[in-house]
Parts: C-alpha cells; structure tokens; sequence
C-alpha cells in the first residue's frame, strides 16, 4: 500500500523487536553492518537493507521461530538456524541467499500452500497479504502436496471413540461488529495468538488441536470472537499475515491506497493511527507503530469506533430557531452566524459584556479550543470562559501547580516501563485508558508490584497473569484519609528519603507537614473504621510504595471528582515527594486525563482566571502580552466557571452561551439544574456533531467537524503534542476553528473591529508559541519532524520535556501541604443508605455521542447499575430487574446488575446513555477549589421499579420535541 503521508519514522518491519547493548558488528551477504548486542539476525538484515523472508515474526512481538521460513546459513554452524530467533555475535558471517537455504524456504512455502485456498483474486486481502507476498519472495510458482481428506482448513478433525479422524465443517465467524475470523485461511503462525498475550495482555486467544487440526480459538468450546474474553482492540487482527482475520471494512470497500498519520480522538493516551483510505473513503485506522503513545497499539474505539463520522444523525447544515419550543430551521451559514452575532450582540446591549460567556471542548484540537477562549477575551471582552476539565480535571490542575508548580503529570507513557510499584488510585486503565493499561500489564507481568485504591474491584485487581499486591477497597469519599495514612506510616516508620526532601523541598515546611502527619488519628488503626480499609493491609501497602524501587502514581477521575479533590491531589504529590519518587523514570505523578485534549484545552486557557500557559489574568505582564498580539484590552477579572454560568442564568444575569463540542446537559452534575440555567439564557449557541442533549435548549446550531476532517494539535495526558491531519474535506463544509472564526468576524464586522484573518491552524499555533512561554518553539515543522513533542518546548527544553522536574520543580522547592480530611456534606442515612459512585465502560466514551453511534452498542446497549448481591437481596431485587434510583436530588430508573465488584453499601453506574441521564442523581457539591463536581459520592436509595420513571418520560418527549427540524424548502 502507498503512504500519502509518513512524516517520521521508518514503517517497515523490522521482524523482532529493537535491544539495547554495546556495538556489535557482523557481516551479512557480504556487507558489514553494526548493531546493539542482542538484536537478531533478521533484524540485523533489516538495518542493514536486506529483507528476510518471514511469517511468524513481527517486530512488535518475541521471536518465536516457527514458520522456518527464514532461515539462514551462518559460517562455522551447523544447519539452517532461524534468523528471527538467533542473536547477532561479533565477526559473524551470514548468508541470506544460499542455494540451501533458497531450497528450504520454497519447499517450507509448499506446505503452507497445500493447506491455504488459493482464491487470492477474490480474497479480501488480495495485495496486502503477507504469505502472498512471501510466495512470491521465495520465488514458488507450482506447489507439490495436496490438502488433507477432508479439505483445507475449512475443516478439523475431532477424533471418535475408535480414534478415527472425523473432519467437521469450521465455518466463518462473524461475530464480532468489526472483523471476521476464517479458519480455512489460517496458517497457525501464531503472531494473533501472541499479539493478544504480549502487546494487548488479555489472553484472549489460543491455538488448540494439533498438526493440520490445529486452529486458533477464541476460548473455551461455544465461545465466538463476541462472547469470548477478545476486548476488539484489533491487535490479532493487525498481527494476522492473511485474511483469517480481517476488517470487514477491508471487506466491504477494498483495499486502501493511501495513509494519512493523525491522532485518536478518544480519550487521553492520544494513539496515533494511519487512517487508510481508498480515495476520499476511510477504509481502516491502523495504530502507527512510532506513535510515541501508543507503540502501534489501540484499543476498539480508536481503531474501530469511528463510524459516527459518517452517521446518519449527523448535522451537516447551520440551523437556528427563536425559541426552543419551535422546530429547527436549516438556514445558510451566512445567516445563522448572523442571527448569532445579532443575538449575543444585543444581550450585551443589554444586560451588560459579562452575560455572555463560552465553554470551550476538550475533544477539539488546541488551535481551536485557544479560538474559543480568545472569543471572549478578544470579542465579548470578558473572562466568562471554561471547559469540561471543570468536571473532570480542574483539582490537577490546582493540586499539583501548588505542590510542583506545574498544573500536569510528571512522565510519559514509556516511563511506566521502568516502574518497580505501580499505584492506581481512583481510575480504571482497562476502560477508560485501555493502551496504557496494556503498557501497564506488561510491566505488571514482568514483575513490577501494584497497589490498586478503589472502592470497585477493577480487572487490575485481578485478571489473566496480574493480580495487584494490595486493593484498598474504601469507602467512597475517604480518598484524603487513605492518602494521609498511608503518609503517616511513611512519616512514623521514617521510610521517607531524607536526602531528597532537604535538597529538593522545603525542609520546614517538611517538618510542619510531618508534626501533622505523624498525629496518631492518621493512623491506619485509627481512620480503618472510617475508610474500610484493613489497617494492616494499609501499612503493608505504604511499605510497600516506600521501599519497593521506583514508585509511581496513576490517578483518574475517582480522585479529582470529590468535595475534597484538590486536597487528594496534593496529598499524592506528598505521597511522591517523601519517596523521592519525582524526576526519573519508572516514577512520578501521573494524572489519566478522559479526554483527548483535556490536557490542552486547560494549556490553551479555557479556565476564567487563567490565559493560555496557566498564567493569572490578574497579572498585568501576562495582559500585556495578549493585548498588545489582540490588540485590545483584557479584562483583569476572572470571570465565571461553568457551574456560576448557570447559577446566574437561574437568576437572570446571565444570557449567551457559545458551547463547542460539549454537552452540559448530559455530562454535569444536577440535571434539573443545568436544564434551569438553559432554559433561562437568550441565546444558547451550540456547536457540535449531533443535536445532542444540550441542544434541546439552544436556538442556534452549528454543525461541526470530526477529527478526520481538519488539521491541529492535541496534548494528550503526558503533555505530548500530537499533530492531527485532515483526512478528508469537512462534509459540513467549515473545519470547527474556522467556525469559531467566522462567528468571531460576523460580530467584529456588525461593530466595526478588526477582523480575524487566520488562515491554517498552523498561524493560531504560531500565536500559541509566541504568547505562551512552554509552548515557545513549538510549531507544524517541529511535529512533522519529531511526530510529537511534550511541553515544555521552549529555549530551555529544546528538544521537549519527556519527564518533568528531573533538576528542580518548577515552582522552585516542593511543596508539602497538610492535607486534613473533611466530610463531604453528602452523608447516607435512612432514606438513602447507600453510596454511588459513577466511571466508564470500555466499549464506550463520555456521553456517548460518538460511540453510540457504532457497532460498539453491542458490547453496551444501556447504563447499568452495579449492585452488591446482599444490597440487592435485601430490596427483593434480581438480576436484569427494573430499579429507581433515587437521591436527595433527583431519580432515575434502570436495570440491575448484580456483582460483587462492588462492596455492600455501594452501586456504580455509568452515564454513557441520556435515556438514563444518570447525572439528574447527583448532587452539586463540589471541590473547595474548582468547583469539580462530586460525582463519586451520592446517597441513594435502590428500589424495585415498573420502568422508566415519570421524570425520564417527560425528559424523552421535550428531548424529542426539541428535536424536530422543518423540511427544507423546496
């Protein structure tokens, strides 16, 4: 297949997997090549220029030498050994091209053919097939042997009480949404087999049988690829070298001629992916092996879930409306940018600059979320600006910029590699990052320790060859007193490096930190009634993480979505401060961001009291650099966060919202309260993909694009900047920053500013780099040369910031901070005894608007809810029954799943589904610094239901209502 765009990176296979060591240099087919001690012959080859015939390797898997297709003749050693599973040595002399080893190759080619059908005109992956390819390599043109009785590989044989062989037709397995599996065309390499145990770490997949009955099976007798333990990240599917198993994308559109590298639009690992396309035809996403996020790897929603491109539900053309109990109307973008600008325009008039305000998206690139933000720095002249890191990330941002001075994680992905004990609090990798997770189970496997602090038990807990050393199953809501007993046994039992403290922290500060650690309330014994955790089992922990090597910390949103949010976080950078576990790799402070652009959204100044880099609004320095690139004035103000948006719109003061690529009405807290804030506003302004919940309450609409149809940058959760490339023309005719844009000159044209002239997102990249000092020598050519770069980026990290804090913080000297633990004001009693707490599922993302429009609904039709059996017994409740879930705020109604993931006490539900609208639950309380809401700690009450309750009924039909669009004139 022809790459349309490589910008980095050598994408041949190199047949086994690179290895550090010292020089070696050898000499094959007579040329002299040196390379790192340990790497094979094949791979040798490869670096040299020679291509080795091969099957069963891959460079993203162990050798495993069993195709014996290449073989070579090395001098001095008897036979033909393998070249993918024999290391190089020095002075060693290989020959690749022997007539020997020629005769091997073509007979080993033979057998493989009498046993494959030779329909490759008609076959799906007919000029993208690896054992045609390596037929024609080893130069076979007529084949010997013929298939066994009973056909090819279409059939195996089971054996009868006698011994007989009794062939058994295999047919085509369809199961799976994405791809199929035909056991006729499987040469029994084994790379599916091993690309789901070394790369993805699920262990899906075996080989069962023997000789010519030998199969892949996708688990035990009955199981299909659908009903088996396969997780469809596509691993197996991109490791097979022919058609057993394949896209049905492939199938269906044909093979693609040309790649184009960009980023997933997912969540925060940031894959990067080869979108193949026939023509303007996206044909499949294949994970880019020099992705330096993902290492060729994805999961089912980056290299499968992208469908909802394409969707029907999809808006493609502006429409407006004057009030949001009439239908919509399609109009041209002329006028709906114009009814637009007229709207917020005369609100401002009329109410004052601050009535109006933005919320920007996390799921749309830097350039454009940076756009969002100047739109009312620069054009409604306020600071009314926020984003969705409000809900999710906003104590990361306030934690760890006051103990580290830098509002992001420490490392990157490839850090976890050298990791000796990992701790994974208040996040769930196998879903919401499953990439890193496989990172992170491949370390696992190879010996590291893992302490997991959730009070669900995650697949990390306990799945295929993992198990963690310790789960603290706490109580929701009791984060800060884990984190400080697990500092205080630290403290108490002096496992704290005292070296590291005095030379890179404040020592008094240290002191007064540890006179309060060290108090006995904190200590396991003390807090075990109030956590639920074991003391015990706590201090084995802690030891642990003090003693046990290079120590590092993955958290989520369990820890950041609590009253008390910001107080965790900083206790975990305590936690890694007093082991000294901040600087190098295999440690740190690592948050797992949700989204895709979560991290840059937050970077580009979505936050109202923050500009672009994290810098005050309050600092007239600051100002002066965007008045004098804007030219106007900026308010020194902060202006309101979102939850304060709607509280004024409740009370009248606030009218015009502009949101991009959110929706607040599924993905906030208090339902009925955000549907109050809309319903109150003059002009709701939304800007999206789909008429989505929000949209229920907006009066214009202005279709946006996907990922695939524009060019720009995401920073994902390990601060690297990734380019994202057009893949194809915007069916919506505009890319999303030229929306914003256009908006932006329609009201700068009515009042006679000057007006916007960008371009190409390139330009607004440009303006990032020379306002925003980390981003300073970050531009288009620097990615098209590196493939990505992590910020700081600027004259005193060149080349980019892998990990952070490796000389010094950033603030100077770290910052420990007393962390006392506060009860949240949700509190259980007799009418809501029990507790949710809420996450994601894997097959699906957020609010679900782009999952749920894929095949992916077969893994997750409907949010759940989670129930202990003993919690479920007690309420007369069975598996698959309706139940109202009911909470001081609202109540909803869905079906019951009985686990005991969950401990008696508590439930968990999703919120991917609006017909659930799990949010309309919640309460708003929220942090003490940012305003996260509390999502994880609800008091509820679980009872048997008829179905939906009367409030999702009433939801469903003003939800269909507001959804009506007028034909288009004729």
């Amino acid at each position: 297949m022809k790459d349309f765009i490589i910008p980095w990176g050598d994408d041949r296979d190199m047949g086994t997997p690179a290895k550090e060591g010292a020089p070696i240099t050898l000499e094959i087919d007579g040329f002299e090549v040196t390379v790192p001690e340990g790497t094979s012959v094949m791979r040798a080859a490869a670096i040299a220029g020679i291509k080795v015939p091969k099957l069963c390797a891959s460079d993203n898997l162990e050798a495993f030498g069993s195709c014996r297709l290449c073989v070579v003749e090395i001098e001095g050693r008897r036979g033909t050994p393998a070249s993918c599973t024999t290391p190089v040595a020095p002075g060693m002399v290989v020959r690749t091209q022997s007539e020997q080893v020629k005769k091997i190759r073509k007979g080993v080619m033979e057998l493989y053919i009498s046993d494959h059908p030779l329909d490759c005109l008609t076959c799906s992956a007919n000029g993208d097939c690896e054992l045609q390819d390596m037929a024609g390599v080893v130069g076979l043109r007529d084949q010997r042997f013929e298939a066994p009785e009973g056909g090819m590989r279409t059939h195996f044989a089971t054996r009868d009480t006698s011994g007989q062989a009794n062939p058994e037709y295999r047919p085509k397995d369809d199961s799976n949404p994405y791809f199929t599996y035909d056991p006729a065309k499987c040469i029994v390499c084994n790379r599916c087999v091993r690309a789901c145990e070394e790369v993805q770490g699920t262990f899906a997949l075996t080989i069962e049988g023997r000789g010519f009955d030998s199969r892949v099976s996708a688990g035990g007798a009955g199981d299909d690829f659908l009903s088996s333990d396969c997780v469809s990240c596509g691993a197996c599917v991109q490791a097979c070298p022919t058609a057993t198993l394949q896209e049905k994308s492939v199938i269906e559109l044909g093979t693609p001629t040309r790649s184009v590298i960009t980023t997933c639009a997912y969540c925060g690992v940031g894959c990067s992916f080869k979108a193949e396309l026939n023509g303007d035809e996206l044909v499949r996403m294949t994970p880019y092996k020099h992705g330096a996020a993902n290492r060729g790897h994805s999961c089912v929603k980056g290299r499968f879930a992208y469908g909802y491109a394409t969707h029907a539900d999809r808006i493609l053309s502006p429409m407006i409306r004057e009030t949001i109990d009439e239908p919509w109307r399609e109009v041209s973008w002329e006028e709906a940018l114009g009814f637009a600008a007229a709207k917020m325009r005369g609100i401002q008039a009329k109410y004052g600059r601050k009535a109006v305000g933005v919320i920007t998206s996390s799921r749309c690139t830097n350039e454009e979320t940076y756009l969002v933000q100047k739109l009312t720095r620069a054009v409604f002249l306020n600071n009314n600006t926020d984003t969705c890191a409000r809900v999710c990330h906003s104590p990361t941002g306030y934690g760890l910029g006051q103990t580290f001075g830098t509002s992001a994680g420490t490392q990157n992905f490839d850090s976890v590699a050298k990791a000796d004990v990992v701790v994974v609090i208040g996040a769930n990798p196998t879903d919401g990052h499953p990439v890193f997770a496989s990172r992170l189970k491949k370390r696992l496997r190879a010996g590291a320790k893992l302490i997991v602090i959730d009070p669900r038990r995650i697949d990390l807990v306990k799945s295929a060859h993992i198990e963690a050393a310790h789960h603290l199953a706490l109580r929701p809501g009791t984060n800060v007193a884990v984190v400080t007993a697990l500092a205080h046994v630290i403290v108490t039992e002096k496992l704290y490096d005292e070296s590291f403290i005095r030379q890179r922290c404040d020592w008094d500060e240290f002191e007064e930190y540890a006179e309060f650690i060290s108090d006995v309330r904190h200590a396991p014994e003390m807090t075990e009634m109030l956590t639920g955790v074991p003391a015990e089992e706590l201090r084995a922990a802690a030891r642990l993480y003090a003693t046990g090597g290079n120590g590092a910390i993955y958290y989520g949103l369990g820890v950041t979505e609590h009253s008390q949010g910001s107080t965790t976080v900083m206790g975990i950078a305590n936690l890694a401060m007093l082991t000294g576990n901040i600087g190098r790799e295999g440690v740190g402070v690592n948050p797992l961001r949700g989204q895709n652009n979560v991290q840059g959204s937050c970077d580009m100044g979505s936050f109202p009291h923050e500009l672009p880099g994290y810098r005050h609004v309050k600092n007239a320095d600051v100002r002066a650099i965007f008045e004098s690139a804007w030219g106007v004035e900026i308010d020194a103000e902060p202006g309101l966060r979102i939850p304060n948006m709607l509280d004024a719109a409740v009370s009248g003061q606030f009218k015009g919202l502009y949101c991009q690529g959110e929706d607040i009405l599924q993905s906030d807290p208090d339902t009925r309260h955000v549907a109050a804030g809309l319903a109150a506003m003059d002009c709701v302004i939304v800007h999206d993909l789909f008429l989505n919940e929000t949209a229920n309450y907006a009066h214009v609409f202005l279709p946006g694009s996907t990922f695939l149809e524009k060019d720009g940058t995401f920073t994902n959760a390990e601060r690297r900047i990734n380019r994202v490339r057009k893949v194809m023309a915007p069916r919506n005719g505009y890319a999303d920053w030229e929306i914003t844009q256009m908006l932006a000159n329609a009201i700068l044209k009515a009042e006679g500013r000057p007006l916007w002239h960008y371009t190409h997102p390139a330009q607004i990249m440009e303006e990032i780099a020379a306002t925003t000092p980390g981003f300073a020598n970050v531009d288009y050519a620097m990615l098209e040369e590196k493939g990505s770069v992590q910020w700081p980026c600027n004259d005193a990290a060149p080349e980019g910031s892998p990990i952070m804090h490796v000389d010094g913080f950033v603030r100077g000297k770290g910052r420990f901070i007393v962390t006392e633990y506060v009860a949240t004001e949700e509190r259980t009693g007799p009418r809501f005894p029990l507790l949710l707490t809420t996450g994601r599922i894997l097959s699906q993302y957020n609010v679900g608007a782009q999952t749920r429009r894929t095949p992916n609904t077969v893994w997750h039709t409907e949010d759940v809810l989670e129930i202990h059996p003993h919690d479920a017994e007690v309420r007369g409740v069975k598996e698959g029954d309706w139940v109202k879930l009911a909470s001081r705020s609202g109540e909803t109604a869905m079906r019951a799943h009985l686990t005991d993931r969950v401990s008696p006490g508590v439930v968990y539900t999703t919120f991917h589904h609006p017909t659930t609208q799990a949010n309309v639950i919640t309460t708003d309380y929220s942090d003490w610094a940012t305003n996260c809401p509390e999502y994880k700690v609800t008091a509820v009450q679980v009872g048997l239901s008829n179905g939906p309750t009367e409030w999702q009924e009433s939801y469903e039909e003003q939800a269909r209502l507001s959804r009506r669009i007028l034909p288009a004139a004729e």
